[in-house]
C-alpha cells in the first residue's frame, strides 16, 4: 500500500487524507485530519463471493473512542460498550447510503467499512469526514467501487452559507444538513433547519453540491497514484430465454394486478401469479427456482415503472400528486399525558406524549461531553404492521434513523425549557406500513403534543416523494407507497409547518439528482404537506389550553445556592425524606433553582413549603423560636430556622449580668431571639435580652420564657 498524502482547504481550513500508513492489511485504508480531528476508515472485501443471499452483503460500522477527546469512558466497564450509541449508529447510516448504490449490480463479496474516530477537537464533526473516507478507502481498494463520492455538513450564520461549521459556529446556525454528492450531482441529504423555504433549501444543497468538489478531485488523484487495479467482476447476465418465456408466460396478469389498491389484496393476488408461473414452466426450471423469483421481481418493478413513466399512471391508479385518505383522531388513551392516531392510506401511527420532569431528561456520553436531552422521540416498527412474523428485539438502525429524522422534525416547534419547564417524550407505534411511516410518525407527534396541551409554535406535517426516470422521462411521485419506493429512484422526505422545512432526508439510486428535479420535488411536497396538515387540523386545531390531569406539576423555587446541602441533606437522607412524605419529585440545579414535580398540586404545595422552611434565611429585626444547640463560655448557639444559627452573646442571654451561660439555658432548650445583625461574611447575631425588655412591665414580677427557667433576677 503505497504511502500517498494530499491536503485540500476546504471551508477555510485544510484537510489531510492520507493513506498507506495505519492498516495496511485491510483492503483498502485512509486517515482523514481536519483540523485535530481524526478518522480512520478502513474498508475489508472478502475474495469468495457469499453464498445463498439475494443481496449486497454490506456492513458499515462507525466507531467513537472516548479516548479521542481525552476523556476514560463514565460507565461501570470503564470501556466502550459494544452497543453503538445513537449517534453511532444515525453516522453508520449516513456512511452507508451514499456508497450502497455504487456497487454493481450483483455484486456479493463480503464487505465491511469499518470508520473509528481516533481524535476529537471538540470543533470539527468526525461524521462527514468519516462518509469521505469510506469513499477514498474505498477508491484506493481492489473493491469494484462507482466513486468517488464526499460529504460536507452546510450552516447559514447571519444569512450566510458556510461550508462545515464548526460545532461552536452550529448554536447560530438555522440550518444544518449534511450533503453527499458525486461529481454528476446530489446523491444524499440529511439534517434540518428553522423553517427554512423549499428556495432557501436548493440553494444550500446545490451549494454543498459545488463545495465537495476538490474532496472529489483529490480521491481520483490518489487511486490513480496508488495504481490499484480492480478486482476482476463480471455482472451476472440474465438469461434472455427465461425472461422471455416468464414474460410471455405472465401476459398483463402484472399490469391488472397493479390496478388493485390495497396492499394485502395486490400482495395475495401477486402470489397467486406467481405460483401460476411455476406451475407453468413445470419441472423443468424446478433446479431455477432462486433465478425465475429474480425475473418475477424484475417484471413486477419493470410494469410499475412503466406504469408511471408512460400510462402517466400509479398503483391504485392514483395520480402523481395525490395523496391517500386521511383520518386523525386525539385522545386516544384514556390515562397517557396525549395521544394521537395518524392515518395516511394503509399507514398508520400511535403517537402518544408523556410529561416528565427535569430528572427524567436522557442523560448521553458523548465525544464532545455528557449531555442531557429534554426531548425524546423513540420509534417503534413492530412486525404485524406489515403482516411478517420475526423476533422483536431492540430497535434496530432503521428504527433509530427514522426516530433521528422525526425528532428534528418536531424539535423546532417546541417550547422554550423557560416557558414550559417539562421533559417531553414521545413514542411512536407504527400499526400499519405501506409508504413513509417516519413522516406519519411526525404528524401523529404533532397531534399528540397538541393533545396534551403542550404550547408548540405551530404543528408540522411530514411526506415522502418519490421519482421514477428514464432519459427525460420523469415522474414526481407524492406519498409514495413501499413498492413505489423499492421499485423507484428516489426516497425523499420532507417535514415542516406553514412557514417552512424542518426536516429533510433524501436517498437516490440513480447516478445524480438535477438541480430542476429537486426544485419540482420540493414544490410537490409543500402541497402535499399543506394537505396533510389541514387533514389534521380537523381533529384538534390548536394546544388544549391546560396539560392532562394525569400530568406531573411542576412547581419551582430559587433558594441561595449555599442552602442546596440543606435540601440534600448528608448523603441524601433529607431530599428522600422530602420526597416520600410528599410523594413527589425533586431536581435542584446548581444555580439553586428548585423543581418539584408533583402528581398534584397540593402535594407540590406541601413539598414547596418544608423546601421554604429548610431554606429560609433570617432577616434583621425578626423573632424566632430557637432551639439552643451549644452553650459556650461566652454564650450559646442558637439554630433558629432550617440548619441556620447564630450566637446569642452571654450579654444577650438577660436582662441582668449572666455569670454563665449554662445558668440560663441549656442544650436542647426551645427559647425566643430577636436578630440583631447579620454580617457580611453571613454570622447571625441574636438577643434574647432584647425580647424580654419589650416584654417585661417593670413590676419585677417573675417571667419565664419559652424555656421554662426561671429568669435568674428572681432567683
Amino acid at each position: 500500500m503505497k504511502h500517498i498524502i494530499r491536503t485540500i482547504d476546504i471551508g477555510g481550513r485544510p484537510m489531510t487524507i492520507e493513506t498507506g500508513r495505519l492498516a495496511k492489511q485491510a483492503s483498502g485504508s485512509v486517515t482523514i485530519t481536519y483540523g485535530e480531528t481524526i478518522t480512520l476508515v478502513t474498508v475489508v472485501g472478502a475474495q469468495e463471493e457469499r453464498q445463498g443471499v439475494d443481496f449486497l452483503p454490506l456492513s458499515v460500522e462507525y466507531q467513537e473512542k472516548v479516548y479521542a477527546a481525552g476523556r476514560i469512558p463514565g460507565n461501570y466497564f470503564r470501556r466502550e460498550m459494544g452497543r453503538p450509541s445513537e449517534k453511532e449508529t444515525l453516522t453508520a447510516r449516513i456512511i452507508d447510503r451514499p456508497i450502497r448504490p455504487l456497487f454493481p449490480k450483483g455484486y456479493r463479496q463480503e464487505t465491511q467499512v469499518i470508520a473509528t474516530v481516533l481524535s476529537m477537537d471538540q470543533e470539527n464533526d468526525p461524521d462527514t469526514l468519516s462518509m469521505t473516507g469510506a469513499s477514498a478507502a474505498l477508491c484506493l481498494s481492489d473493491i469494484p467501487f462507482a466513486g468517488p463520492v464526499a460529504c460536507v455538513r452546510v450552516g447559514r450564520i447571519n444569512g450566510e452559507l458556510v461550508v462545515n461549521p464548526l460545532i461552536s459556529q452550529l448554536e447560530k446556525s438555522d440550518l444544518n444538513i449534511l450533503v453527499a454528492g458525486s461529481k454528476q450531482g446530489v446523491v444524499m441529504v440529511e439534517g434540518g433547519g428553522s423553517f427554512i423555504s423549499e428556495k432557501e433549501m436548493t440553494q444550500a444543497i446545490f451549494f454543498a453540491q459545488n463545495a465537495l468538489q476538490p474532496i472529489l478531485a483529490v480521491q481520483d488523484e490518489m487511486a490513480a497514484e496508488a495504481g490499484i487495479v480492480k478486482r476482476a467482476f463480471t455482472q451476472p447476465a440474465a438469461d434472455p430465454e427465461l425472461e422471455a418465456k416468464v414474460k410471455s408466460l405472465l401476459g398483463d396478469k402484472l399490469r391488472r394486478a397493479m390496478d388493485i389498491a390495497s396492499k394485502i389484496d395486490r400482495g395475495n393476488r401477486l402470489g397467486e401469479i406467481k405460483k401460476e408461473l411455476f406451475d407453468a414452466l413445470g419441472d423443468d426450471f424446478a433446479e431455477r427456482r432462486g433465478e425465475v423469483g429474480e425475473v418475477f421481481h424484475s417484471a413486477i418493478g419493470k410494469t410499475i415503472r412503466s406504469m408511471v413513466l408512460n400510462e402517466k399512471v400509479r398503483i391504485g391508479n392514483r395520480a402523481f400528486d395525490e395523496i391517500r385518505p386521511i383520518s386523525a383522531h386525539v385522545g386516544i388513551l384514556p390515562r397517557t399525558h396525549g395521544s394521537a392516531l395518524f392515518t395516511r392510506g394503509e399507514t398508520q401511527v400511535l403517537g402518544i406524549l408523556t410529561l416528565g420532569s427535569t430528572g427524567d431528561e436522557q442523560r448521553v456520553e458523548t465525544l464532545g461531553g455528557d449531555e442531557s436531552r429534554p426531548f425524546m422521540l423513540h420509534y417503534n416498527f413492530p412486525p404485524y404492521s406489515v403482516g411478517e412474523v420475526r423476533r422483536v428485539l431492540g430497535p434496530s438502525r432503521r428504527d433509530i434513523g427514522h426516530g433521528g429524522l422525526s425528532t428534528r422534525a418536531v424539535k423546532e416547534i417546541l417550547p422554550a425549557k423557560e416557558a414550559f419547564d417539562y421533559t417531553i417524550r414521545i413514542v411512536s407505534e407504527v400499526l400499519e406500513s405501506n409508504g413513509s411511516s417516519s413522516m406519519a410518525t411526525v404528524c401523529a407527534a404533532s397531534l399528540a403534543l397538541m393533545d396534551g396541551g403542550v404550547p408548540i409554535k405551530e404543528p408540522v406535517s411530514g411526506i415522502a416523494m418519490g421519482l421514477m426516470q428514464e432519459g427525460d422521462n420523469i415522474a414526481v411521485l407524492s406519498d409514495i407507497l413501499g413498492d413505489e419506493d423499492h421499485y423507484g429512484d428516489m426516497d425523499f422526505k420532507v417535514a415542516g409547518s406553514k412557514q417552512g422545512i424542518t426536516s429533510v432526508q433524501m436517498d437516490i439510486k440513480i447516478q445524480h439528482l438535477a438541480p430542476q428535479i429537486l426544485e419540482q420535488a420540493l414544490g410537490q411536497a409543500l402541497k402535499g404537506r399543506m394537505h396533510i396538515l389541514e387533514k389534521m387540523l380537523t381533529a384538534i386545531s390548536a394546544s388544549r389550553s391546560e396539560i392532562s390531569v394525569y400530568a406531573p406539576k411542576v412547581l419551582t423555587i430559587q433558594i441561595h445556592p449555599d442552602k442546596i446541602r440543606d435540601i440534600i441533606g448528608p448523603g441524601g437522607k433529607v431530599i428522600r425524606s422530602i420526597q416520600g412524605e410528599t410523594n413527589t419529585k425533586i431536581d435542584i440545579e446548581d444555580s439553586g433553582l428548585v423543581k418539584v414535580a408533583a402528581v398534584n398540586q397540593e402535594d407540590g404545595d406541601r413539598a414547596l413549603a418544608i423546601i421554604k422552611e429548610i431554606t429560609a434565611e433570617a432577616q434583621v429585626g425578626e423573632v424566632y423560636d430557637g432551639t439552643v444547640v451549644k452553650v459556650t463560655d461566652f454564650g450559646a448557639f442558637v439554630q433558629i430556622i432550617g440548619n441556620t444559627e447564630g450566637l446569642c452573646h452571654i450579654s444577650q442571654l438577660d436582662v441582668t449580668h449572666v455569670k454563665k451561660a449554662s445558668d440560663v439555658v441549656s442544650p436542647g432548650d426551645k427559647i425566643r431571639v430577636k436578630v440583631l445583625e447579620i454580617s457580611r461574611d453571613g454570622k447571625i447575631r441574636l438577643s434574647r435580652k432584647a425580647l424580654l425588655e419589650e416584654e417585661g412591665d417593670g413590676s419585677g414580677k417573675s417571667k419565664k420564657d419559652h424555656s421554662g427557667k426561671r429568669d435568674p433576677r428572681h432567683n
